[in-house]
């Protein structure tokens, strides 16, 4: 599919927890709405927080066209990488040093894996992760982590308040709550500034030639609000956060409610691309 699109064709660009999947369980009716918009014309990305490190089987089983990772810092279309955006090492050292200083259990994230301190994995089964496998499967400890390239760091476990590590991180960062939903106030992920969905989101558009305007994303956390902004067509999902649900231009239901599929259906991606 790679190369011209019809002039109605979309590129259609799914956030994945809490959108397209409901803790790593992807309803029936989304793959198949994801397979009948290709077969339509329109081409389709998962676009999401997790490093591709960090997508499963089960979540690509549809065929996607390519995927927006590390909350816009990684980009693969049609096999090809196209951005690959990494922390400098300077400020990846500094990042490291503050979360250690303060004892936080955090993730280095890269697209081929995890990487964290030793001792992370028990505190991940400690605590009961909403998804520890996910993050187990792919994590090293290799005790020294001064020669990891990442991209972004999840973070939880933190006896510092989120203010207070934005002060000691400085303005080179910025920080979000965390993608699981249920993960607390202690938990969060700290990104490059300026380094978002909507960042990856244009490497896409801009690598097919076409415009925002032919894209549409579909989202439920803070880290899709810069994706529904980009976005020609913005699509949240009922009971996302306020500032994400004033950006949207259609609200459709969870996972459990097939909610990507009735976009689909409600935006004419169902039907083929004239």
């Amino acid at each position: 599919m790679s190369g011209s699109m019809s002039d109605g064709a979309r590129v259609a660009f799914l956030d994945v927890d809490g959108t397209y999947a409901d803790h790593g369980t992807v309803p029936a009716v989304h793959e198949e709405a994801v397979r009948a918009a290709r077969r339509a014309g329109h081409r389709v990305l998962l676009c999401t927080g997790r490093p591709e490190s960090m997508l499963p089987p089960s979540l690509l089983a549809a065929g996607f066209d390519g995927v927006v990772a590390t909350a816009g810092a990684f980009v693969r279309l049609d096999g090809d990488v196209v951005a690959d955006l990494r922390f400098p090492d300077d400020l990846a050292t500094r990042v490291r040093h503050v979360l250690d200083a303060h004892d936080v259990a955090y993730l280095l994230e890269t697209p081929d894996a995890v990487y964290g301190p030793v001792g992370l994995d028990a505190r991940l089964v400690r605590r009961g992760d909403a998804a520890p496998h996910e993050i187990l499967d792919v994590l090293k400890m290799p005790g020294d982590l001064s020669g990891v390239r990442y991209a972004k760091i999840s973070y939880f476990d933190s006896p510092t308040p989120i203010a207070a590590l934005r002060t000691e991180l400085g303005p080179e960062v910025g920080i979000l709550p965390s993608s699981y939903a249920d993960t607390g106030d202690n938990a969060g992920e700290i990104h490059l500034a300026g380094v978002h969905k909507a960042v990856g989101m244009a490497a896409v558009m801009e690598h097919l030639g076409l415009s925002p305007a032919q894209s549409v994303g579909i989202g439920d956390g803070y880290n899709d609000v810069e994706m529904l902004q980009y976005a020609g067509t913005a699509v949240a999902v009922e009971g996302a956060p306020p500032a994400v649900l004033a950006e949207a231009d259609l609200v459709v239901p969870g996972p459990a409610g097939g909610g990507v599929a009735e976009a689909f259906a409600r935006l004419g991606m169902l039907d083929g691309v004239a």
